[in-house]
């Protein structure tokens, strides 16, 4: 039975059209923040990584909130930034996916999905 609940959290997750075109721009925005960051020189700081923020907005901000009631500093951290940043992309995503599944768009493109897949 968890099997099945961890097939549905998946698909609802990644597996529908909502959710891929959200996480395929968090992707492009991580990479166009990690090129800008890496390979690209400023004279003043850039704002590159607003964009993933504002794509990862409102949950990211949940957690730095979070993360600065827990303890000065913990949220300034990058070891707590980045899993945080990750997981409210995640979260986001399952609520997208949520959402087009509840308004009946769900069942058709996981199911087409299934058997492309197959």
């Amino acid at each position: 039975m968890k099997a099945h609940r961890l097939h549905d959290l998946a698909q609802l997750t990644y597996r529908n059209p909502a959710s891929r075109v959200y996480l395929t721009l968090v992707t492009v925005a991580a990479l166009f923040v990690t090129v800008d960051m890496l390979l690209i020189t400023h004279d003043d700081a850039s704002l590159a990584g607003v964009w993933l923020f504002l794509l990862a907005a409102p949950t990211v901000f949940v957690f730095l909130i979070g993360g600065h009631l827990l303890a000065v500093g913990v949220a300034d951290s990058a070891a707590y930034l980045y899993p945080a940043l990750v997981l409210s992309v995640l979260i986001q995503s399952y609520a997208l996916g949520a959402l087009v599944h509840l308004l009946g768009g769900g069942r058709a493109a996981a199911r087409d999905m299934s058997r492309s897949a197959a």
